[in-house]
């Protein structure tokens, strides 16, 4: 982790109509680490995610990348700063997996431009780092519903960003290609860029991620490394779970096993 913060909430207000989801929230995003926001169904995880990718825009406040408010910047630009992963995608009909792939590179295309080395490589690579290279010539619309998520996941790889917003990345998925994505998305976090995501499972996020974001009724009830703030008091705050809080076997991260009966 660097320590600098590129992207950045200040007193945002988000609301759906006249729904308010959150209200002054404010958030700073760890340049270079893995950030997981955790918390409970409907607690305005995808709500603040939406508004880092600038497809929501703050009733009040400002969400800035660089200083500079997201809405101001145009949307190319922005595209190849800033990829974005939400749920409930819809396959276009008849298209394969590459050529699904290949729209991640869309943001560095021109009308003037032709399909390029670099972007035979980014495609390439990130259809591999997905692993989805076998399925290259499959219709999308064919696959399974984990097939499906890795190929989208390969497509926002293919965009080449700084940052990578994912909303709840691991669905569909086993839970063996759960895992291998979030090994991915902390590789890709080793070699530089700035991984943002909603995950369900906190255990996962607490091996995987070194920032965490708990939220609770639209507020960030605590932010931080897991190991200094995963405790048993905090679930029961976030997720209303009577557990505690062990050291995982592997990691040595916090591992909540519930307390509850069955």
């Amino acid at each position: 982790m660097t320590g600098k913060e590129r992207l950045t909430a200040r007193d945002i207000t988000l609301a759906y109509g006249d729904r308010v989801v959150s209200a002054g929230l404010a958030l700073d995003v760890p340049d270079g680490a893995f950030t997981a926001i955790v918390g409970a169904n409907a607690c305005g995880k995808s709500t603040l995610l939406r508004a880092f990718a600038r497809l929501l825009a703050p009733s009040s406040g400002e969400v800035a990348l660089d200083g500079r408010e997201v809405s101001r910047y145009k949307p190319k630009v922005f595209a190849r700063e800033v990829g974005f992963l939400p749920q409930g995608l819809v396959t276009p009909d008849n298209i394969a997996v590459r050529q699904l792939v290949a729209r991640g590179r869309y943001p560095h295309q021109s009308l003037l431009s032709t399909w390029s080395p670099d972007d035979e490589r980014a495609v390439k690579s990130a259809m591999e780092a997905a692993g989805v290279t076998g399925l290259s010539e499959r219709p999308v619309e064919d696959l399974s519903g984990g097939q499906r998520q890795r190929v989208w996941v390969a497509m926002v790889l293919a965009q080449e960003t700084s940052y990578l917003l994912l909303d709840e990345p691991t669905t569909f998925l086993d839970i063996t290609h759960q895992y291998q994505l979030l090994a991915l998305l902390a590789r890709l976090r080793d070699e530089g860029r700035t991984i943002i995501t909603v995950l369900h499972d906190i255990n996962q996020a607490c091996r995987f991620a070194d920032h965490l974001v708990a939220m609770r009724d639209g507020a960030v009830i605590a932010e931080g490394p897991p190991g200094d703030i995963v405790d048993a008091a905090l679930i029961k705050e976030v997720f209303d779970l009577p557990c505690i809080v062990v050291p995982d076997p592997v990691t040595g991260t916090p591992m909540v096993v519930p307390t509850m009966d069955a």
